[in-house]
């Protein structure tokens, strides 16, 4: 037999301590589950992703193609820093 530590936030703990409670187990037979599964299965029985940058986000990706079309057909007005900010003085 082999001991892991894990370290965990105090809250996180107690709040899977008493799921564990409810299910009837503690956490060595929760961890020691979860293990044989990943074994059984050789993958993670979850889906873990990152967060999508908003920036590809379908909305903001319809805006860049509309712009892109604009720049194609040329309705794009090109000014420089000193033509806005003498517009803006107007």
């Amino acid at each position: 037999m082999t001991t892991v530590s894990l370290r965990f936030d105090d809250d996180m703990k107690r709040e899977l301590d008493e799921i564990c409670d409810e299910m009837g187990m503690n956490l060595t037979t929760f961890f020691t589950i979860y293990a044989k599964k990943v074994l059984r299965d050789r993958k993670i029985p979850f889906e873990i992703s990152a967060p999508v940058d908003p920036f590809y986000s379908e909305s903001n990706i319809r805006m860049i193609k509309k712009a892109e079309e604009q720049i194609r057909e040329g309705k794009v007005v090109v000014k420089s820093m000193k033509e806005l900010e003498q517009m803006e003085d107007e």
